[in-house]
């Protein structure tokens, strides 16, 4: 049985952290998180039986750490602590190991294998047995899990693919599969709130997001881990790029139908999981050696009604081009949004330009709500009613949901099939 851990904390981001680090260091382990602050104290009956170690915070919400860690130590068979300190100091270690403290961590800056070291000594202490010792490589090894200044093992580094102002995504190796995947990295994980706390929620959205929906036109996710001062989601590698070269090249008119119907059937899936993409756009459109196309990319993606703290009103989300005019003005969103979005890059993909440019973003914002729909080319006016249905300036004029815009391609689909069996 793995490793067994209740972390006590009244910070959710935190909590979904320490779980990271957990993960990371140990095989197959089972972590609980327990919010002092909603749930109150500990029932007086709990004992912690199920679990091997538990990760104390000293500020939990309900009264004081130290308080907390001296009623827990008295509880008979209760496994041992370690205490998170929000600031660190030898008066304060001391006096949590004199509260029966097992060993201390700071909180301000996760140590990861100190962590990690003071998680697997717990475990030999409460259990009679420790974990095993994860597998540490010759030099030459280590070198190879080298992606910047960061060690990742159980990758090997290739090559750098991408980087922005927070992450950076190489292509690499699974060492378990053999495999190439793209590796999203975030440079620098959370220590407790403010916007890195915010920028790590994304970051583990995009994860959970991507992992739990099961969908040929959405990204296979395979992994996900933190270190000390990072974060890393490992994902599907997409040798052939993504749509921008495409619509750079030129598609005719049936493969862009067919294409924005894949991306529409993806849609269909996120919106029935409660999940709007919310950066749509061809650079978040992978391409598959099939041909067909992937979403990726859900680290701006809204729950329904679950996500005020990250995607407030008022905030802009998103990239301006492919923007509706209600996200670009920061009103309330729904699955019409994204539908918009789709239909801009439908547009884009027939005429291989933009409907609405400006000289800045704002201008471009702006014609989105105020300028005319962009009417198509005679030869291509058969599909301006599909893209109209999309980018209407009133959401109530779109399609109201994904699988209306699916029927609609579906059906032009099969028009442009007859169109080419008659030589048009």
């Amino acid at each position: 049985m793995g490793l067994r851990v209740l972390v006590i904390d009244d910070e959710e981001v935190y909590r979904r952290l320490l779980a990271q680090h957990v993960s990371t260091a140990f095989d197959a382990p089972t972590v609980a998180e327990y919010d002092p602050a909603t749930k109150g104290k500990l029932p007086a009956e709990f004992q912690a039986s199920g679990y091997d170690v538990v990760l104390l915070d000293d500020q939990p919400g309900a009264g004081t750490g130290l308080e907390w860690l001296k009623d827990l130590r008295r509880r008979p068979g209760f496994p041992p602590i370690v205490y998170l300190l929000s600031e660190p100091s030898p008066e304060a270690e001391s006096e949590a190991g004199k509260a029966g403290a097992f060993a201390c961590v700071s909180k301000r800056k996760i140590d990861h294998q100190r962590l990690a070291g003071a998680l697997r000594a717990a475990h030999g202490q409460g259990k009679g047995r420790g974990a095993a010792e994860p597998a540490v490589g010759t030099e030459a090894e280590e070198r190879q899990c080298r992606f910047g200044d960061l060690t990742i093992r159980g990758f090997r580094f290739v090559r750098k693919l991408a980087e922005s102002p927070v992450s950076t995504v190489y292509l690499a190796d699974r060492l378990s599969s053999g495999e190439k995947v793209a590796l999203k990295v975030l440079r620098q994980a959370p220590e407790v709130g403010g916007k890195a706390a915010e920028t790590f929620d994304r970051f583990l959205r995009e994860y959970e997001i991507a992992s739990a929906i099961r969908h040929p036109n959405i990204v296979k996710i395979f992994d996900f881990g933190a270190g000390d001062d990072y974060a890393y989601i490992a994902m599907e590698y997409f040798p052939q790029g993504d749509l921008r070269a495409r619509i750079k090249s030129g598609l005719k008119p049936r493969e862009a139908a067919t294409l924005v119907r894949q991306m529409a059937e993806a849609l269909l899936a996120l919106h029935a999981a409660g999940v709007l993409h919310r950066d749509l756009k061809p650079g978040n459109v992978m391409l598959r050696e099939d041909g067909s196309v992937v979403l990726i990319d859900f680290g701006m993606s809204k729950q329904l009604e679950l996500d005020a703290n990250i995607t407030g009103s008022g905030e802009i989300f998103g990239t301006p081009y492919y923007m509706s005019p209600e996200q670009g003005h920061g009103r309330e969103t729904d699955e019409r949004s994204d539908l918009y979005s789709l239909g801009i890059m439908f547009y884009e993909m027939l005429t291989r330009r933009k409907p609405y440019v400006a000289g800045t973003p704002m201008q471009v914002i702006y014609k989105h709500a105020h300028s005319p729909l962009p009417e198509l080319r005679p030869e291509l006016k058969r599909f301006e009613s599909i893209i109209f249905n999309c980018i209407a300036k009133d959401p109530s004029r779109r399609y109201s949901s994904a699988e209306q815009l699916v029927d609609a391609l579906k059906e032009a689909e099969k028009d442009e099939a007859d169109r080419e069996a008659m030589g048009f």
